[in-house]
């Protein structure tokens, strides 16, 4: 399985569709074999149950796959779903629309395409008829017309086409794009959506949006989730970014590990935007084979936009608390250099660990080099846990082997720059595992923080055996990582710890962590969901 499709809320139940190859542990779309859209639904967001896939290739538009697309929820009432198929061995992409044959069925087991697919053709002027695809979910504009954006790369160019309907089945492309930028030539799984600065209530793009919202406009390329934050000029349709990067490294990301095609929808529920991710195996083709399955997708997160209008934050949906059990609780430790703390009575092989750190001075930042903004995992190599700073590295080791030869690092480095401090958050994997045939980074990216003022520096963890979703700074920054330490392989449990190696001592205000319950998630074919 892969990417997030068309997830919703409706009539009381989650729908989660993803792309899946039902022929075995491996992605299809390296021989064009052909994807289906898999399909699960819950009542909570954790608990999931398994159906038969939604949509099927079997019409000439979607003949050799059903790729991802977006699901929409007509006037609150009729769900219809939008996808890419392909036409040929080719990969010539265009768009198709299903719709639900029973919407008195909860659950929407079955589905059925209209008679007018493909309803998007790829006849554009210099379009990449291979590189058309991943429509977003619509959203009404003030004259009344549905809107939906395909990503394309056009004249070599990465573009959000920009497309009117009356009716949500006939479509009108408009001359001007959503949005373009020549700093990546293809854009996938995008997503675009409204956020109110400051508040974390969601908006239904389907309403009217109130004054003062933002509008966020989401691009997958290159194995990363990046986003810009700008404004929605109605009058001329148009996307337009706060702030330009025509270097796209600098772009802000969703998150900074292994996290991608992202979708959010809006949930009516609890009146949040909801997001999440597919996070693919870093492990290898035969260990895929043999464990049955491939691929998994992210916890989901509520997410919104941060008082100042720049920056997404992201946290775990308050529903993932209820697998919390055999609480333990620290309060008023302090790290001095060199400390190890070791964090006891946990399964620490599926855990949610909370920690504050605060530290005692601020004088001993080192100086930040604005350069490092362009490869921030390579200052996570060169300055990793390892390496003594001044204020960091600070944070927790988790999945460790007995002598410490297996562990994984999620940690801080502050840095001041002429007016700010800048921290640097990574996930080092690069001893994750003895195992061989693995890819094992240092993931990492930086933030600011008004240190002076908010003082600690908030870290979450979530482990989930092979998977490690870290939250900084109360969510302003996230790192999704796999790890494979033989510790899995036995079962035999492993180390945690919270560490210090700067100079500067580190207060831990308060420190809770939880064993975390098994969900009651579906499995298919023998391969988990």
């Amino acid at each position: 399985m892969n990417e997030i499709s068309g997830p919703m809320y409706y009539n009381g139940v989650y729908h989660e569709f993803y792309q899946y190859n039902p022929d075995g542990a491996f992605d299809p779309n390296d021989s064009l074999m052909n994807m289906v859209w898999g399909h699960s639904v819950s009542t909570d967001l954790i608990n999931w149950i398994g159906l038969e896939p939604a949509i099927k290739p079997d019409i000439p538009s979607d003949i050799c796959g059903c790729w991802t697309g977006s699901a929409t929820i007509l006037f609150g009432v009729q769900p219809v779903i939008i996808y890419t198929g392909l036409i040929d061995r080719k990969a010539n992409q265009v768009q198709n629309i299903a719709l639900p044959k029973n919407r008195s069925d909860p659950y929407l087991r079955e589905w059925a395409k209209v008679g007018s697919n493909p309803v998007i053709q790829h006849v554009i002027p210099g379009l990449n008829s291979s590189h058309f695809r991943d429509p977003t979910t619509g959203w009404i504009g003030p004259d009344g017309l549905w809107r939906i954006a395909v990503g394309a790369e056009v004249n070599g160019i990465g573009t959000a086409l920009l497309y009117k309907s009356e009716d949500f089945m006939s479509w009108t492309r408009i001359e001007r794009p959503l949005y373009s930028n020549n700093a990546l030539n293809m854009w996938e799984c995008l997503d675009f959506f409204a956020v109110v600065p400051g508040s974390n209530n969601g908006l239904d793009m389907s309403s009217e949006i109130p004054s003062g919202a933002k509008h966020v406009l989401k691009v997958s390329i290159n194995s990363c989730d990046m986003y810009i934050v700008g404004v929605y000029d109605l009058k001329r349709d148009e996307f337009v970014p706060d702030t330009v990067q025509d270097d796209n490294r600098l772009w802000t990301r969703i998150d900074y590990g292994t996290f991608y095609a992202s979708k959010s929808f809006f949930d009516s529920k609890h009146g949040r935007r909801v997001i999440w991710a597919w996070s693919n195996e870093t492990d290898s083709y035969s260990d895929d084979i043999a464990k049955g399955w491939a691929g998994i997708h992210s916890i989901p997160r509520t997410i919104w936009l941060d008082g100042d209008g720049k920056q997404l934050i992201q946290w775990p949906v308050e529903e993932i608390e209820s697998l919390r059990i055999n609480e333990i609780n620290h309060q008023g430790l302090e790290l001095k250099k060199g400390d190890l703390f070791e964090i006891k009575g946990i399964d620490t092989l599926q855990a949610d660990v909370e920690i504050d750190f605060e530290p005692t001075s601020i004088d001993d930042a080192e100086t930040f080099d604005p350069s490092w903004l362009f490869d921030p995992r390579k200052q996570c190599r060169e300055a990793d846990a390892s390496v003594h700073g001044g204020i960091g590295p600070f944070g927790l080791v988790i999945l460790a082997s007995d002598n410490m030869e297996e562990h994984t690092a999620v940690h801080f480095r502050v840095y001041k720059s002429e007016q700010k401090y800048i921290i640097l958050m990574c996930s080092d994997l690069r001893r994750s595992s003895l195992r061989p045939g693995l890819y094992t980074p240092a993931y990492g990216g930086f933030f600011e923080f008004d240190l002076e003022n908010e003082k600690r520096i908030s870290l979450r963890t979530l482990i989930d055996r092979s998977a490690v979703e870290s939250f900084g700074s109360g969510g302003r920054i996230c790192i999704t990582a796999r790890v494979y330490p033989v510790a899995l392989v036995d079962d035999d449990g492993a180390h945690m710890y919270a560490f210090n190696n700067g100079s500067t001592t580190v207060r831990v205000p308060q420190l809770r962590a939880w064993s975390m319950k098994r969900a009651q998630v579906n499995v298919m074919k023998g391969g988990s969901v």
